[in-house]
């Protein structure tokens, strides 16, 4: 049995807020033999790890920090359907019968998460009011326009809010109109991050944290996964690392294009930010360089946008950004200040869709969330485990592709990093 590592400083809010606790443990099992390797201890490798040790298949994870380290606890937490792109465009890139099972399983993922948190009664602060997607101008209300055709033509719950109705449910009348998504909602994502590790361990399954992978090697119909601290052996290994994917296995890590997405987030506020999100839905707009918005459990507001974190909490480019955005939002808010600050990496693909590959005979991974990790990871940790359990790859929601590298992603990575500090420099003077 492994034994409890020391706690770690926190990583974002979340992880300082967090109900659930840190399951971080030493690995013990050098040698051991198991039915599948999980390389990651986020939403991915967790819920992979939970739902393998449902169906009796033995599942150890293996995670080089603590769980949630990576995209999983420095996320907004809005558990949104769908992905970034409209719905007539994945049936355009997908075709229509493909693209329909794409956004239905896409459509249906905020309850599968939910149906987990509520199974194994995971503290999470969840909530189940939806989340609002906010048009930042006339361009962007007129994209939501086409968005809710298209979703109502579906039958799916999106509702379509005009300026004084989108006023109504945010507290600020700066945005010109949105959809508000029923499907959707909003978790303490370390929470529930954690909680899928108390679930998977309390069904089997073993967690080890602060070790990592150095080797992947196939022989006898067996995959030896090496690590720092030792050795398994596996009949299947998962490679649950999107984001925060390096050179384990080759070629992997330039398959998308990494940006960050950064967060700040106020201490308490109290009766004074009652009328902000006054039905706590998550918001996102649509401007090019993508702002967030929450009101959490504790009435902090958390403002987040794509790019890193400048200085911290207290001092520095992001602070100035996001008291200045908050200031314009809600002029009428008084005093404030920030209490952590914070930013994660993203992992995006030329084409906006995620991917499940089949890397070798064995050997899974899924990658290229594009900033929708909360139910993707959910959906294809289950997805790879039934695909070793035997189910038929139609089962999946998009069909097995290989890893093609992305061309001049470190460049794009760099200039998006550009465009990102300008963008808070600019809205920052």
């Amino acid at each position: 049995m492994s034994t409890p590592l020391p706690p770690q400083e926190p990583l974002s809010l979340w992880d300082a807020s967090s109900e659930e606790a840190d399951v971080s443990r030493r690995f013990a099992e050098d040698g051991a033999s198991v039915d599948i390797a999980i390389v990651g201890a986020g939403f991915t490798g967790l819920s992979a790890a939970l739902h393998a040790a449902e169906l009796g298949l033995s599942a150890h994870v293996l995670e080089a920090e603590k769980p949630g380290f990576g995209g999983s606890g420095r996320n907004v937490g809005l558990v949104n359907a769908g992905i970034w792109l409209p719905p007539a465009e994945v049936r355009d890139k997908m075709g229509e019968t493909q693209g329909a099972k794409f956004l239905k399983a896409f459509g249906e993922a905020p309850s599968r998460v939910f149906d987990l948190i509520e199974k194994h009664q995971i503290r999470c602060e969840v909530t189940r009011t939806g989340t609002l997607h906010a048009a930042h101008g006339p361009s962007g209300l007129r994209d939501l326009q086409g968005r809710h055709a298209e979703w109502q033509r579906m039958g799916e719950p999106v509702d379509l809010l005009d300026r004084a109705a989108m006023t109504r449910l945010t507290g600020t009348d700066a945005f010109h109109g949105g959809l508000l998504d029923h499907r959707a909602g909003t978790i303490n994502p370390m929470g529930y991050c954690r909680g899928l590790a108390r679930a998977a361990l309390a069904h089997g399954a073993e967690i080890s944290t602060g070790v990592t992978v150095t080797g992947l090697a196939r022989k006898a119909g067996q995959w030896r996964v090496t690590t720092d601290q030792g050795a398994l052996l596996a009949r299947h290994v998962i490679l649950a690392t999107n984001a925060y994917t390096d050179t384990l296995w080759p070629g992997l890590q330039r398959s998308f294009t990494p940006i960050h997405f950064f967060q700040l987030a106020t201490p308490p506020l109290g009766p004074e930010a009652a009328h902000i999100l006054p039905e706590r839905q998550g918001l996102w707009d649509t401007g090019r360089v993508m702002m967030s918005l929450r009101r959490d459990a504790q009435d902090r507001l958390v403002i987040g946008s794509m790019g890193t974190v400048f200085g911290d909490a207290k001092r520095g480019l992001s602070r100035r950004w996001a008291r200045k955005k908050l200031a314009q939002l809600f002029p009428d808010l008084g005093p404030f200040d920030f209490d952590e600050a914070w930013h994660g990496q993203i992992a995006m693909t030329p084409d906006h869709f995620p991917r499940i590959c089949a890397l070798d005979e064995g050997l899974y991974t899924a990658i290229g969330y594009n900033g929708r990790g909360i139910t993707t990871g959910t959906l294809f940790g289950r997805a790879m485990v039934d695909l070793i359990a035997g189910s038929p790859a139609e089962i999946l929601p998009l069909p097995l592709s290989d890893p093609a590298p992305v061309t001049g992603a470190p460049i794009l990575s760099r200039l998006y990093q550009g465009a990102f500090t300008a963008n808070q420099i600019i809205k920052s003077l």
